[in-house]
C-alpha cells in the first residue's frame, strides 16, 4: 500500500506564482517520504499535465499524475499528446487521470454540448490506449473521432486511471484502463460500491481529505464551507449516500495524529491500494506539513 498527496491542498492563494508554488510543494512531499503527488485540473488555473512533468522532473523517484483532467472538452489525441510528453519526461512516472467532469458545472464553462458521458467515456479511452500502445489511430464513434496520420512520435505506454464510482463507468474503466480514482468514497461504499466492480489487479487510489490538526472544530466548520460545491452534483450525492453520510465534510478526517493514520487505514482495510490525500492545507501550510509527516508512515 502507498500513500501520496494531492495539490493544490488549499493553500496557494497568496503565492506570487501558483506553479511555483506547487513544485515547491512536490519536492516538500517528496523530502517527507511521500510516494506520489496528484495535480488537480479546473478551468484558469493550472495545466495539471505540465505541471505534473515538471514536478516528476525535478523528484527522481517520486510518482506524478493528474486528479484529474476532465476528459470533456479535449479532444483525446491533445491529452495523449501532452501525457506521453510527461511520461517521457519523468522516465515513466507519470500516470494520465481523467474524469468525467460535471455537466451543470462544465458545460456553461466552455460553451460546448456535452456528450453522452458513459458512451464518451468508452470512446475516449479507446483512442488514448490506440495510441498509448503504439497503434494507428483510426476511430469513428458517436463522441469522437479521431484518424492520426502515422505513430505517436513521444512513445509510453502512459497508465490511466479514471475517477469512475458508478457501476457503468467502472464497468468501462475495468475494461479499457488501469484503475480508478474515487473521491468521497467513504470506506463501506468504496467496499461496497467500487471494489467489486473492478477486476483484480486494478488500482484503487481513494482521494481522502485528511488534515491533522489540534483545533478539530475550527477545521471542520472550513472543511463544511469549503466542500459544499460537492454536494451539489449528482456523482457526489450518490456516492455520499452509499457511506450513509449527508455532507461532504462528514468525510474529512479531522483530528490528532492517532485519529487520521486511523481512518486512513479503513480505506486499504476496505480495499483501496493506494490514499492520495487531499485539502491537507484547507487552513494553513502549518497544518499541511504537519499531516504529511504523519501520513508518510503509512506503508514504509
Amino acid at each position: 500500500m502507498t500513500i501520496g498527496v494531492t495539490l493544490p491542498s488549499g493553500d496557494t492563494a497568496a503565492a506570487p506564482n501558483l506553479v511555483d508554488e506547487l513544485l515547491a510543494q512536490a519536492r516538500q512531499a517528496a523530502d517527507a517520504g511521500l510516494k506520489s503527488v496528484w495535480f488537480s485540473q479546473l478551468p484558469l488555473s493550472q495545466d495539471a499535465i505540465t505541471v505534473a512533468a515538471l514536478a516528476g522532473r525535478e523528484n527522481p523517484g517520486l510518482e506524478v499524475g493528474t486528479s484529474v483532467v476532465p476528459i470533456y472538452p479535449r479532444h483525446p489525441l491533445v491529452v495523449a499528446n501532452a501525457a506521453q510528453t510527461a511520461h517521457a519526461a519523468t522516465g515513466g512516472r507519470f500516470t494520465l487521470g481523467v474524469g468525467l467532469g460535471s455537466k451543470g458545472f462544465l458545460g456553461p464553462v466552455y460553451g460546448v454540448e456535452y456528450p453522452p458521458p458513459i458512451k464518451h467515456l468508452r470512446e475516449y479511452l479507446t483512442v488514448l490506449k490506440q495510441v498509448f500502445t503504439g497503434e494507428a489511430v483510426e476511430f469513428d464513434g458517436e463522441t469522437v473521432r479521431a484518424h492520426a496520420p502515422g505513430l505517436s512520435t513521444v512513445g509510453g505506454d502512459v497508465p490511466i486511471i479514471v475517477a469512475a464510482m458508478g457501476p457503468q463507468a467502472l464497468r468501462v474503466t475495468g475494461e479499457l484502463a488501469d484503475g480508478t480514482l474515487p473521491f468521497l468514497a467513504g470506506p463501506r461504499a468504496l467496499a461496497e460500491q467500487i471494489v467489486p466492480h473492478l477486476p483484480a489487479g486494478k488500482r484503487i487510489l481513494a482521494a481522502v481529505p485528511a488534515i491533522v490538526t489540534n483545533e478539530p472544530e475550527a477545521v471542520r466548520a472550513l472543511a463544511v464551507e469549503q466542500m459544499s460545491f460537492y454536494a451539489q452534483i449528482p456523482s457526489y450525492q450518490r456516492i455520499l449516500a452509499a457511506e450513509g453520510v449527508d455532507h461532504p465534510a462528514d468525510l474529512a478526517i479531522i483530528g490528532d495524529e492517532k485519529t487520521v493514520l486511523a481512518g486512513l487505514r479503513r480505506y486499504y482495510d476496505a480495499g483501496a491500494t493506494d490514499v492520495l490525500v487531499s485539502q491537507t492545507g484547507i487552513r494553513s501550510s502549518e497544518e499541511r506539513r504537519r499531516t504529511w509527516e504523519v501520513i508518510s508512515s503509512i506503508g514504509s
